[in-house]
């Protein structure tokens, strides 16, 4: 009866790099999906609601890392799914405190953007794929259908 009560706006990070363009259009489709009808093609759908983070330039911290890893879709068990394959990153570490070192000397080291649902659990690195699926999610959550 009081279900209504309970809902959370659900809380997502964007862990961007302004210098990767996937990171750029992964943020433009977030904000997007906030302040436009979500899905674009259903004009009269009203937009997503959920809080958006943008943390610019900045890796997640270890335990961030750690719980970003249990939220990826195939359940990595090591954290070098979240490293880049940039000419500059010749270390790869095996750990999320390492992962989180090396990215904060080298924002290269990541793979772009990183972004996590923190309320569903679900997570995205690198890919816009990901990010819709994110979205998606939501959308069914609002509209009912899960």
């Amino acid at each position: 009866m009081f279900k209504a009560f309970l809902r959370t706006t659900p809380q997502v990070s964007i862990f961007h790099n302004p210098a990767s363009p996937t990171s750029l259009k992964a943020l433009k489709l977030l904000q997007s999906a906030i302040a436009s009808p979500y899905p674009s093609s259903k004009p009269s759908a009203p937009p997503l609601q959920f809080d958006l983070e943008v943390v610019e330039n900045k890796p997640p911290t270890p335990d961030q890392l750690r719980t970003i890893l249990s939220y990826l879709p195939s359940k990595p068990s090591s954290p070098d799914v979240l490293l880049s394959a940039h000419p500059t990153v010749d270390a790869r570490p095996t750990n999320a405190e390492g992962v989180s070192q090396l990215a904060f000397q080298n924002l290269h080291a990541l793979k772009w953007p990183i972004v996590v649902d923190w309320n569903n659990g679900k997570a995205a690195v690198g890919d816009i794929d990901g990010v819709k699926n994110i979205l998606e999610e939501l959308r069914k959550k609002r509209d009912g259908e899960a």
